[in-house]
């Protein structure tokens, strides 16, 4: 008789390849994983990550978080990196000249940066710009921030509970 081992644990839920049937993000997948493979930067393998992820965990970054991150001291002359999208954000009137590199620049933000003088960048020319990621910033929008989110956590109505309840309407219930 042979022990029956417990095979529940066996399977490792990490992303080895990227499900995205978009041509453009399986082209970058390729790039990022030869240069994982020849620089050994520890920048391409964030790179390489995020581009595997699912779009619930790549969530947009408005274009005023943006600045206010790129603002910084020591941060003026970096290139931004997001590997997501850049929204407009009417709260930010003027915006910074800026270098940003992302998956996707939203119309509205896009003519925003190119008219204060800023300049964007797909993945490949950021590629050949700076291979072990020289001179650039990471960013990322906070993942939490999903509608779903709120639901999430003790039951509502239990003591310290933020969660937000599952009703079809706000109304006081008579």
């Amino acid at each position: 008789m042979g022990i029956d081992i417990s095979h529940r644990f066996d399977r490792k839920s990490v992303r080895r390849h990227a499900k995205s049937k978009d041509p453009y993000v399986q082209l970058l997948c390729k790039l990022y994983r030869f240069l994982v493979r020849r620089t050994g930067a520890k920048f391409n393998k964030i790179i390489l990550k995020r581009l595997y992820m699912a779009r619930r965990h790549r969530p947009p970054i408005s274009l005023r978080r943006v600045a206010k991150h790129m603002g910084r001291k020591g941060r003026k002359e970096k290139i931004c990196v997001l590997v997501g999208t850049v929204t407009n954000d009417v709260r930010l009137y003027d915006v910074p000249p800026m270098k940003i590199c992302a998956l996707h620049v939203t119309e509205r933000a896009r003519a925003r940066i190119l008219k204060a003088g800023g300049e964007i960048m797909t993945f490949d020319q950021l590629a050949l710009r700076a291979p072990k990621g020289e001179n650039t910033q990471l960013l990322q929008a906070a993942r939490s921030t999903r509608k779903q989110e709120k639901h999430f956590g003790k039951a509502p109505g239990t003591k310290h509970s933020h969660a937000r309840p599952y009703v079809r309407c706000k109304r006081k219930n008579r």
